[in-house]
């Protein structure tokens, strides 16, 4: 009758695709567990900050393509877009100088590791 839904089984997960050096022997969770987590999370950022630079540019587009001949709304537009375009070159320049800093100090700057 119900040939559609496909049954969860999340107890037999694939742990093939995670990172071997965040799994404990045992499956215990260990102080290593907290680079994974922060890894995860950094690309989970990286990756809503670009969303959000992109839903502002166009928000900012859509508020100058209707300002009409309203020149405070079309100064909101334009700060909208503005603010979406600092952001970015700003988030761009920071990754751009943590490389600069690794490539010239050797240093990894750009990977978290919990020292053992």
């Amino acid at each position: 009758m119900f040939k559609l839904i496909k049954p969860a089984f999340a107890q037999t997960s694939d742990w093939s695709l995670i990172d071997p050096t965040c799994i404990a022997d045992g499956d215990v969770a260990t102080i290593k567990g907290f680079e994974c987590l922060f890894v995860n999370l950094l690309s989970i950022l990286s990756t809503l900050a670009g969303l959000a630079f992109f839903v502002m540019f166009v928000v900012g587009g859509f508020k100058m393509i209707f300002s009409g001949s309203d020149p405070k709304t079309a100064a909101s537009a334009r700060s909208t877009m503005t603010s979406a375009a600092i952001g970015l070159i700003v988030s761009i320049a920071a990754w751009l100088i943590l490389k600069f800093i690794e490539t010239f100090t050797g240093a990894p700057v750009t990977q978290f590791q919990i020292p053992s």
